[in-house]
This record gives structure tokens, C-alpha cells and sequence, in this order.
């Protein structure tokens, strides 16, 4: 397993290699995002040439490839033109100008580090000829709940903020009636679907996979940091968040 993951480690180097330089034409690093998503599809690319298409690999790739790539369109749609996110102008003046050469780690090589240890699950699963069972079918079912909740949050979204009269308003619609952030929530059920698969070959350590995706979900990237500073820019998300669950979805509260 160890091999397995240090070659999904050097298959993810030469495109998180490639984003680096072009960062350093544009002086942006938010093109990381974009890549987060299909960065799955290139560790089960390199599960599959190693081990060999098994049925259950081949399946959770083609799922992983379909929401690798949606996500990556989206936010390649979402972030295009309008320059580098709040988050990576932050580090790098923390930085200061050596930033432009420490981001190849600080930024790109760490989420291919991340991208790497979240995969462990898909490449356990990869590795593994066992028949398909019962087990797997709960996995992957988890993963379709999730995929139907990130895909159409995210599409409610985008309606959202494309209409001219939402502007400076909270998104308390569709799915965002019952969470703060169902997309979020699609994409925890996702993940902890395939390490349901995984679980179900015996390979339950590789769990800390979406064990680290909740995480950074609810307390790094995620809910934690957007919430520490919407209320300020929209003054009716402390009202919203009285009555609307913060992330497993629920009916609103009175």
C-alpha cells in the first residue's frame, strides 16, 4: 500500500509542478482549486496503471473522474477573472516576496500531499480484487447522496449570485434552507461513501482519508473559515445561522 501511495505521490508532482510555473506567469495561486477535484482522477489514474483495473477500481474512478471533473469546472467558472482568493493574499504577505518560490511547497505541494493521503481509501479500493458486495453498494450510495447534494447546491448557488437582486443578501433557498453549506456536506458524504467501499475490503485505516477531508472541511478551509467573516459582509447570515443547521442538513429552525 505504501508503494501504491508514493506513486499517486510522484504522478500528482508534475501537474501540481505545472500549475506552480504557471502561478509564477500570473502571480495567482487560487489555480490550485481548480485542480483539487481532478487531482483524485490523477491518484486513481496511477491506482489503476500499478495495480490493474479491477471491477470495484474501475467503478470509483469513473465516479471520482465524474466529480473531479464537475468541481473543477466550477471553480475554474467561479474564480476565473477575478484574481487571486483572500486566502493566498494573506500568506503571501505573510511571505513577502520569497513567497512566489516557497508557494511550490507551501501551496502546491502540500495539497498534492493532501490530495495523496484523502485518496488512500480510493487506492485501497483500487487495489483490491474482491467481488462487489453489499457493503460497496451502501458506499457507493452514500457517494450518489453526496454527489446529488454538491451538484446542486453548488448549481443554486451560482442562480444565486447571478441574479442582480441577491447582491449582499444570504442564499437561504433549496438546499441551503436546511444547511449552511450542503455542498460541503455533499462532498463529506462523498468521501466517507468511499471509504465505505474501502472499509468493506478491510482496508479501514485508509478512513483517515475523509477523516482529514472532515476536518478540512469543518474547521480549516471549509464552514470555520468562511463563517469567520460573512456576518461582516452580509449582515442577515447571523439571522440565518439561528435557524438553519450549520452543516448536516435539518428543517429550520422557528
Amino acid at each position: 500500500m505504501f508503494l501504491l501511495w508514493a506513486g499517486s505521490l510522484v504522478a500528482l508532482a508534475l501537474p501540481m509542478l505545472f500549475l506552480w510555473l504557471y502561478s509564477l506567469r500570473h502571480d495567482d495561486v487560487t489555480v490550485v482549486d481548480s485542480f483539487w477535484g481532478p487531482g483524485f482522477s490523477v491518484v486513481a489514474l496511477a491506482g489503476l496503471v500499478m495495480e490493474g483495473g479491477s471491477p470495484r477500481g474501475l467503478l470509483l474512478s469513473l465516479l471520482v473522474a465524474a466529480w473531479g471533473l464537475r468541481l473543477g469546472i466550477y471553480l475554474h467558472r467561479r474564480n476565473h477573472g477575478k484574481g487571486e482568493d483572500a486566502r493566498y493574499q494573506k500568506i503571501r504577505a505573510g511571505y513577502g516576496p520569497s513567497f512566489r518560490w516557497k508557494s511550490l511547497y507551501v501551496v502546491f505541494g502540500l495539497q498534492g500531499l493532501l490530495i495523496s493521503i484523502v485518496g488512500l481509501p480510493l487506492l485501497a479500493s483500487i487495489a483490491s480484487d474482491a467481488p462487489l458486495g453489499w457493503v460497496d453498494g451502501l458506499g457507493i450510495s452514500l457517494w450518489g447522496v453526496g454527489f446529488l447534494f454538491e451538484s446542486i447546491a453548488d448549481a443554486q448557488l451560482s442562480a444565486f449570485k447571478a441574479d442582480p437582486g441577491s447582491k449582499g443578501r444570504v442564499m437561504d433557498r433549496g438546499l441551503w434552507r436546511y444547511s449552511r453549506h450542503p455542498n460541503y456536506f455533499g462532498n463529506f458524504c462523498m468521501w466517507w461513501g468511499i471509504g465505505g467501499v474501502a472499509l468493506g475490503v478491510g482496508a479501514w485505516p485508509t478512513l483517515v482519508g475523509p477523516l482529514i477531508m472532515s476536518v478540512l472541511l469543518l474547521r480549516v478551509s471549509g464552514v470555520s473559515l468562511l463563517e469567520s467573516t460573512i456576518t461582516e459582509r452580509r449582515p442577515e447570515y447571523r439571522a440565518y445561522q439561528e435557524r438553519t443547521s450549520s452543516f448536516f442538513p435539518w428543517f429550520p429552525r422557528l
